[in-house]
């Protein structure tokens, strides 16, 4: 596999009731940890109801966070287009990857919530018609067009933008997808990455991997665009890893059942159907369903390689945020991802794993005849010097 990128799914997810501003600070601090350990991406999302995503706005929360970070590229994951002014969506995602210098990515969707849509009077079918048509109009913005155009929501009136992107020839964008084709269908017309969100979260999503390439190929070939780079396409997927598989389950005890009830009785997301009774059935059902990894960086890295045969080959691998853990737990878990899982997904013909344990291996294998001749010197220099100081006697 070639450079496999690693990245987080930042919903958020925090449970109702706590110190928001609180849980917004983790959220930027987690972050900044990721750029310093080298984790290639976070995706932030956009949600405005049932107080558990609690950020509004990802584009405000990239403008904080690329002030804090060096490195880590930063998406929207995703902005609910079907909300918004398409030129507004445009304009101010060319403005942030001017003040990022290029780090910032564009994810879209429908909006995932109904409880969002609700309170400005669409319906998810609404949603779902205005991402083609919301869509198709940041393109061509994004291209240097003028565009007239009236949608269900918005007019536009020779709207053009007064700035072409910092990136040539643009930011690096993605449709999400879960387990229906409208997702792999709109990435494929339009040339952009694919954000295959129910990747693991449910046995359709995982089911539809390699159908979903297949239909991004086939409506690019339609629309006449290149053939896809399926580096361009991240799966979501969950994970908690640490040092034992015992201590990785005493980890999620924090913050699993949580999440878990939050699908089950609040998220209108059917999407994202989940079972367990107790944390125990949770923790089974994780891993045995095959939506994730809870245990050890060896079973991290056979979740990673299961999704890479599923799918055919994927270029991001994006962990979803999930507080299953607390903080510390949660930031151990991404630093032993950085240090036991990535390097083995990364490198042209052979991973760094393989390097640095290939160069381990000749080591070893040559050690007796070096040890031999680390003492054969040390016993020659040490009979150079008594000879020395026998002579000058």
């Amino acid at each position: 596999m070639s450079r496999l990128r690693f990245g987080t799914f930042l919903a958020p997810f925090h449970p109702a009731g706590i110190n928001p501003t609180l849980a917004l600070q983790r959220d930027l601090e987690l972050v900044e940890h990721l750029d310093r350990l080298g984790i290639d991406e976070a995706w932030i999302g956009e949600h405005h109801s049932a107080g558990t995503e609690i950020i509004a706005s990802p584009e405000i929360f990239i403008a904080a966070a690329a002030e804090r970070t060096k490195n880590i590229k930063l998406g929207t994951g995703v902005t609910s287009v079907s909300y918004h002014n398409p030129l507004w969506v445009a304009d101010r995602m060319v403005l942030l990857d001017h003040l990022t210098r290029g780090r910032t990515m564009l994810g879209v969707g429908p909006g995932s919530l109904p409880s969002d849509s609700a309170m400005i009077g669409l319906n998810p079918t609404d949603t779902r018609e205005l991402l083609d048509v919301n869509l198709d109009i940041i393109m061509r913005l994004l291209a240097g067009e003028s565009v007239t155009e009236q949608t269900k929501t918005h007019n536009l009136v020779d709207a053009q933008l007064q700035l072409r992107p910092y990136t040539e020839p643009r930011f690096d964008m993605a449709v999400a997808a879960v387990a229906s084709p409208t997702g792999p269908r709109l990435a494929g017309r339009h040339g952009t990455g694919l954000l295959s969100i129910g990747a693991t979260l449910t046995q359709d999503g995982f089911d539809a991997l390699a159908h979903h390439w297949s239909v991004v190929e086939e409506r690019a070939a339609h629309f006449g665009q290149p053939t896809p780079d399926r580096s361009g396409w991240r799966l979501v997927g969950l994970m908690h890893i640490a040092e034992t598989r015992e201590q990785a389950y005493r980890d999620v005890e924090f913050g699993i059942e949580e999440w878990f009830r939050y699908f089950q009785k609040t998220a209108a997301f059917p999407q994202m159907a989940v079972e367990g009774g107790d944390v125990k059935e949770m923790i089974d059902f994780v891993n045995e369903a095959g939506i994730g990894a809870i245990g050890t960086p060896e079973d991290g890295r056979a979740q990673v390689q299961r999704l890479a045969d599923q799918s055919g080959g994927f270029g991001c691998m994006l962990l979803m945020g999930h507080e299953w853990a607390n903080p510390q737990a949660t930031k151990r878990s991404w630093e032993l991802v950085a240090e036991q899982v990535v390097p083995h997904f990364q490198g042209s013909g052979r991973t760094h794993a393989e390097s640095t344990l290939a160069a381990k291996g000749r080591a070893a294998a040559a050690r007796e005849g070096h040890s031999a001749s680390q003492m054969a010197a040390v016993e020659h220099m040490t009979n150079k010097y008594a000879d020395e100081v026998a002579s000058k006697g």
